[in-house]
Order: C-alpha cells, then structure tokens, then sequence
C-alpha cells in the first residue's frame, strides 16, 4: 500500500507504531535519531510515501528543536515529502507552526489508534495521487517532444487530449489510409486534416479542399468529379472536379454527412476503384487520391435512418479520429487564446479567468472570435473581462464574474467546474498558492490536493 518512515529513539515506540501500521499492510522502515532517518531517505529508492517522526531524540530534552531541525531538513530536500510529527510534550504553539510550514498532522502521544491509522492511510493516498500526476506529466512531456520535429501547421498543443490525438494523426499520415475525423462545429478539424497532409508523403503538394455542406447537393458532384460543357445549366466548359485537382496529393473532404446520397455511391465507387467520369461524360480518369473526410453529424445515426451508406462509412472510416470540444480541453485555451493577440497585447489575470470560466459551446472558432473582438475594443495593451463583450446568457451561468469581490462560478459539471475554478483562482493571484486558496476558501493543503486530484501543476512546473 505504500512505504513510512518511523523516527524515534524510543525502540518500543517504533515497534508499537510497525505493528499498528502491519494491520494496514503499510511497509515501513525504522530510524532511531535524524542522521538515520536523513540517511533512510537518500537510500530509499522511489522515496518514501510518509513520515512519522518524534521531536525530540535526546534524553530529558522536552524542547522539540531536534524534531524542528530534522523536518526542516526534510522539507528542504523533499518538499512533497508527507510528515507526521509526534511528540509527549504537545506545544500548541509550535504544532500550529509547523503545521503552517507544512507538516500533515501534529499529534501528542501517547497517540489515538485510529487517528493515526485514517491519517497515514489519507496521506498514502495522496502520495500516490502525487506520484501518479508526477509520472503523469513525465510521460506527457515525453509524448509532447514526439511532435517538436512535425509540422503541426500552427497549431497550438497543450493537453493531453490533442497530444494523444495529434500523435495518431502524425502515426497515420505517411500512409494512404483514410480518415474520419469527426467532432463538434469549429474545433479544429481542418487543422488536423492540414497536420496529416504536411506530415505526409504529398506534403509537397496542395491539401485539396471541399465542405459539402456549403453547397447545393446538385452541384457538389460537378465539385468533386468535374463536368464537361453542357452537363449542366451554366456549365458553358469543361471542368475538373476535385478529385482530378487531388491526384497525387490529398483531399479533404468537410461535412461528409451533407453528401447526396447519389453523391455517396459515387464517391464509394471511387474509393474503390480509383475511377472517377465528369458529370456528363462516359470517359473514365483515374486518380491517386487520399482521402480525409470531417463531419461534426453522427454518422451512425444517419446510416439508421438510411440517409448515409452504412458501406462507405466503413470505407471511409479506416482510422477515425475523434477531435474533443474545446471545453474538454481547457489546457488548450490560454495558449490558443495568446496565440490569436500574436504578441501585441496580453490578457489580464481577470480576463484568463474569464476565458477559463466560459463553457465555448462554439469551440476554437468561438474563443478566435471572442480575442479578436477584445482585442479591437480593448482600449490598452492589457485585455479585460469587459472587452470580450459575452452573450450574457452564457457568461452568467459559465464564466467568473469580476466585480468588488471576484466570484467563480460552477461550469457545467463538478469535475469540470472544479478544475476551473482551481485554474481561474491561479490566474487571478498569479500563481499564489495562498492567494488561490484564499479565494477558494482552501486551506493550501486541500489546495494541493485538489490541484494533485485534476492533474494541475503547481505555477513553475510543466504541464
């Protein structure tokens, strides 16, 4: 379950304390003054999950400067390091003391059983939380150096949400696999289907686009097969259609849900057999293409109700990748939203709260909005709540209030609004953690542990 450190001169103390904690299957290790338990700590490999430790090691000194001394030292060298202090002789004043620099708990022998036992097994399991985020962010880091040498188009990575998908998208582009990306309306799924195509073996040459949905169904087949002259009113000369454009090279095709059903067979017969005949003509051109599709539709809905071909949604869906809305991402929203000023203007500590607070049902195309709005009325080179100008009806039930005294309000659901709120109250006090906690009506400590519990780093850590 984990590993504690007793620190006691006293043996039978320290063999009471091993046996209270065997009960709990907890391993531990004993020291009997601070040179043994500082020398248990450098050799113990992974670090210990807690330590129990007395305040005074010498015989007939009541004073607890010992146990001072050595928990200053642990602290020093291990900061996240969990200690219990222990004592016979209880001094309020320094309990508080200690507690304020840090210690879990203060407790005076002789100690109450299961007392002790519910704050060892409280504090292995934040140590474990801890460990975990920690190896958690070592490991994101290494998934984010995987994309340093790619082409990401511009694209602004931070959660772990993209990087996961990005990294598919990158494992899948030197191949002529077709891909479904699907998600919701303005997150972003053109710019993952640019991604693919500048990592891929026609980066060389032209990402061929078309959005279905922007034109009439009559007309998209001429857009993607090309027509002869007359095929059709105002065809007064042969045209290529998309496809011819893509030989060699990529084609995206935006909005697949809104494709004719006629315009669905004919598009299946292309993908499998790589012949295309313009509208109006019986000669058969054949073409390279790769084909990247987006919908934001649920596709398998619309095979139920027999207006997509349930045979080329398989087609087109080899690899499918899923983009989340920008709500399901919020480590993305700052970066994205400072990427949009280009340098010229900063937002303030109110402002990212705002940003951080709001729930974007219109995703990145929503949040681009939003910063190029406050960055023309904005009337300094520091952006405010105010310059977004917010539909009201979303910023009163989503996004922070800033007014005489900063309020955070709840977005939508508790672990969203939770994390939210956590970062909303890091930006207003700059990365304060008493500050943050002060405006959360927290202690540090279950500051701390709700920032371990969402995966937030702690303000000069990475991500």
């Amino acid at each position: 379950m984990g590993q504690v450190l007793i620190v006691d001169d006293n043996a039978a103390v320290r063999t009471a304390l091993v046996t209270l904690l065997a009960i709990e299957d907890i391993d531990t290790v004993e020291a009997d003054s601070p040179a043994a338990a500082l020398a248990a700590c450098e050799q113990c490999v992974g670090g210990f999950d807690a330590v129990i430790q007395d305040m005074n090691f010498t015989a007939d000194t009541v004073g607890g400067e010992e146990g001072m001394a050595l928990f200053s030292q642990l602290r020093a060298r291990w900061p996240e390091l969990p200690i219990v202090l222990m004592t016979a002789w209880t001094h309020l004043e320094q309990a508080v003391q200690l507690v304020r620099e840090g210690a879990a708990d203060y407790l005076a022998k002789p100690w109450d059983n299961e007392r002790l036992r519910t704050t060892v097994r409280n504090l292995l399991a934040l140590s474990q939380a801890r460990r975990a985020a920690r190896e958690s962010r070592v490991e994101l880091n290494r998934q984010r150096s995987e994309l340093i040498n790619a082409n990401l188009c511009g694209a602004v990575i931070e959660s772990p949400a993209m990087i996961d998908l990005v990294r598919l998208a990158l494992k899948v582009a030197p191949s002529q696999a077709p891909v479904l990306i699907s998600g919701p309306n303005g997150a972003g799924k053109e710019r993952i289907a640019e991604i693919i195509h500048a990592n891929s073996r026609a980066a060389d040459k032209p990402l061929i686009a078309l959005n279905c949905g922007a034109l009439p169904s009559e007309l998209i087949e001429a857009e993607l097969f090309g027509a002869e002259a007359g095929a059709y009113t105002g065809a007064s000369k042969s045209r290529e259609g998309k496809f011819e454009a893509a030989h060699g090279s990529t084609l995206l095709l935006d909005e697949i849900g809104n494709l004719s059903l006629s315009g669905q067979m004919k598009l299946l017969r292309v993908l499998e057999t790589g012949e295309i005949e313009r509208l109006g003509s019986n000669k058969t051109r054949r073409v390279q293409v790769r084909v990247i599709s987006a919908t934001n539709a649920d596709l398998p809905e619309m095979i139920a109700q027999g207006k997509f071909r349930e045979d080329l949604y398989y087609r087109l869906n080899v690899i499918e990748l899923v983009l989340p809305g920008l709500s399901a991402r919020r480590a993305d929203i700052l970066p994205i939203a400072r990427s949009f000023l280009e340098g010229k203007q900063r937002l303030s500590a109110a402002a990212e709260a705002t940003l951080l607070g709001h729930s974007w049902p219109g995703n990145v195309r929503e949040l681009k909005n939003a910063m190029t709005r406050a960055s023309l009325l904005s009337k300094s080179p520091v952006i405010e709540p105010e310059d977004f100008q917010m539909p009201k009806s979303s910023t009163s039930t989503a996004a922070p209030r800033f007014d005489a005294k900063p309020s955070l309000e709840a977005p939508p659901t508790l672990a969203e609004s939770s994390a939210a709120q956590i970062e909303a109250a890091l930006a207003m006090s700059k990365g304060v953690i008493s500050d943050a906690a002060a405006i959360l009506g927290l202690s540090r400590q279950a500051l701390y542990r709700r920032m371990e519990r969402f995966g937030i780093p702690k303000p000069g850590e990475g991500s």
